[in-house]
């Protein structure tokens, strides 16, 4: 058990990331100046079954709401763990059906939290020291292995958790949204149609151009989004 990790800067080299995209890419040069600097933080020292539980409580529900299911979660270990401790997976996998109903979670998420839990302790789950060796691939193969864990998910880690920096998460909504504003013919006045949206091989193919920083670039299509929403650029 140890403390809760606080967000901070990617370890990989931004400004090298910013020069590189966008003398690759002009289209992508002009979205960048317009979004401003890059404010991404990860949590590069939660451990993979830390992160996979927060992200198993926050799917398929608002933020606000996710969030009061996963403090409830966290406290009602705090009598074991301490405050601010997050509970390991053997905590996790004893402790009864009812304090994970008391938290808000239901029967289907409680099924993925208690699996999430077995499979760390049998070594699917790779411990933090591990994974950190592992290719974004062999992580991808890895945790989707989890009940209710998608390649998306594991994206999602890799990109703000483990500060991965050459990751394309071409099913994500958002960046293809933002692939399309920028890139193609979508205007911030359309309204959003499947056709409009790019399919995985399109951006494949643009994405030659941003090795080995498809993470930033992604990043900046989900601020072309903000943009176009009117929306103040959040990190």
């Amino acid at each position: 058990m140890r403390p809760l990790a606080r967000p901070r800067l990617p370890r990989y080299d931004v400004a090298l990331a910013l020069r590189e995209l966008s003398a690759a890419d002009p289209k992508l040069a002009r979205l960048i100046e317009r979004a401003g600097p890059f404010t991404l933080r990860v949590s590069s020292t939660t451990s993979p079954f830390e992160a996979l539980t927060e992200s198993i409580i926050y799917q398929q529900l608002h933020g606000k709401a996710a969030a009061t299911i996963h403090r409830r979660l966290l406290e009602s270990f705090h009598p074991i763990c301490g405050i601010g401790v997050h509970p390991s997976a053997q905590h996790l996998l004893d402790c009864p059906n009812e304090q994970l109903r008391t938290a808000g979670l239901s029967h289907n998420k409680a099924l993925a939290l208690r699996d999430l839990a077995a499979k760390t302790l049998d070594g699917t789950v790779p411990t933090l020291v591990r994974i950190r060796r592992m290719s974004d691939e062999a992580i991808i193969e890895h945790l989707t292995q989890v009940r209710g864990i998608g390649r998306w998910t594991v994206e999602m880690l890799l990109i703000f958790r483990l500060g991965r920096p050459n990751v394309l998460p071409v099913g994500d909504y958002g960046v293809r949204k933002g692939f399309a504003l920028t890139f193609g013919k979508l205007t911030p006045a359309d309204k959003v149609t499947p056709a409009d949206l790019p399919k995985a091989d399109v951006m494949h193919r643009r994405a030659k151009k941003w090795q080995p920083w498809s993470s930033v670039a992604s990043w900046y299509l989900w601020r072309a989004c903000d943009l176009a929403a009117g929306k103040a650029v959040q990190p």
